[in-house]
């Protein structure tokens, strides 16, 4: 026999059941609506508006100019922008690498700047000015010179090309560059004169500097100590002690002798 179900025994379970799902339901409503309210306040009051703005990275440049090439300013939303935005407009600043824009939790934006490196300083008439790793002559005031003076390379071109090579020479030989001078007279071939912290004069050509300038030490290993003198990298490898510029002919190093270790 089939058991009976008194339906009038189950109505207040129904009931109840069906209240508590009403309950939940007005709870999820409620908590959305007060969300939505929270996020509408925070919008249109002082707590979402940037309240501090950090510039990290930065060397060739001050914070203020990237705070103005940046167009973004305390007391400005923080919803008025997008990060990618202000990346691209500090990327297209000629002297920045790569720069990242980031909102710090409601009121703070960090932006990190990756400047590109410093090679050496254009000399100028009666200044000189410092040039990055891309070519880019800074266009501020320099007040010490600790790295290599580049003569004769105020075309843009030209300077592009001489960092470039600069970039593959090994660092023990760089960082005994002390001046490249750009031979003055119009050719088609770059000539260029470099003048080393150890005392010896470097003649060679622009477009194989790179692959030149890294045997130095090996020709210099095989110097005298106290031997000073030109050494020639236009064609092959040769080397006149500064006693005999005006002398005999150059001396060719042997190009088996020169190999770099």
């Amino acid at each position: 026999m089939d058991k009976v179900i008194d339906i009038e025994e189950r109505i207040p379970t129904l009931r109840e059941r069906r209240k508590k799902r009403t309950n939940r339901k007005f709870v999820a409503l409620l908590v959305i609506f007060l969300v939505f309210l929270a996020i509408l306040y925070y919008s249109q009051s002082k707590h979402s508006e940037i309240q501090t703005i950090t510039v990290s990275g930065n060397a060739v440049y001050e914070k203020d100019n990237y705070l103005e090439a940046s167009g973004l300013a305390v007391g400005q939303s923080m919803w008025s922008f997008k990060e990618a935005a202000i990346e691209k407009r500090l990327n297209n600043l000629e002297w920045v690498e790569n720069a990242t824009v980031e909102k710090k939790w409601l009121t703070g934006v960090d932006i990190n700047i990756d400047e590109f490196e410093k090679s050496g300083y254009l000399e100028r008439e009666n200044s000189y000015q410092i040039i990055l790793s891309n070519g880019y002559a800074v266009e501020k005031p320099v007040t010490a010179i600790d790295g290599p003076i580049f003569t004769n390379f105020e075309d843009e071109k030209k300077r592009v090309k001489l960092v470039s090579q600069l970039a593959e020479v090994e660092a023990e030989v760089s960082n005994l560059i002390s001046q490249v001078i750009l031979a003055s007279e119009k050719t088609e071939t770059s000539y260029v004169t470099l003048y080393m912290n150890d005392g010896n004069e470097v003649h060679a050509i622009l477009s194989t500097l790179a692959e030149k300038l890294n045997y130095y030490p090996s020709v210099t290993a095989q110097l005298k100590e106290s031997q000073k003198g030109v050494i020639d990298m236009e064609v092959g490898i040769f080397f006149t002690s500064y006693d005999d510029v005006y002398g005999p002919p150059k001396e060719e190093v042997e190009d088996e002798e020169i190999t770099a270790e």
